[in-house]
């Protein structure tokens, strides 16, 4: 069965607005959906900046990043198994993500 990534943005500063409480059950929400049987994986990434490499001309530049003119990051990203685009996507409705963060893409893993 196809395989696609849901990529989690965010926007950091609505994350900070949350109570405890409310933090709490976000990640609750969160763990339930990992727990889905059409889940393959996920994780959530470092709230670091990460790492940007480029080839200039044969040369490989590193630059601290990546850095954008918005406040969205990308936050994580969950595998799943779906028959097609569609499908990838009606699963995903209730992600809690579409809630608490401010967009997924869903993107089809390449078969080899």
């Amino acid at each position: 069965m196809p395989q696609y990534m849901l990529l989690l943005y965010d926007d950091r500063s609505r994350w900070m607005k949350l109570s405890p409480e409310e933090m709490q059950k976000a990640i609750e929400k969160y763990m339930a959906w990992s727990k889905k049987p059409f889940n393959v994986g996920g994780k959530r990434l470092a709230e670091d900046n990460g790492r940007v490499m480029r080839s200039d001309n044969g040369a490989t530049r590193v630059t601290d990043g990546p850095y954008g003119e918005s406040k969205e990051v990308l936050g994580g990203y969950y595998m799943i198994e779906a028959a097609n685009y569609d499908e990838a996507v009606q699963r995903s409705m209730d992600h809690p993500h579409l809630e608490y963060g401010s967009r997924i893409e869903v993107r089809e893993i390449y078969a080899m």
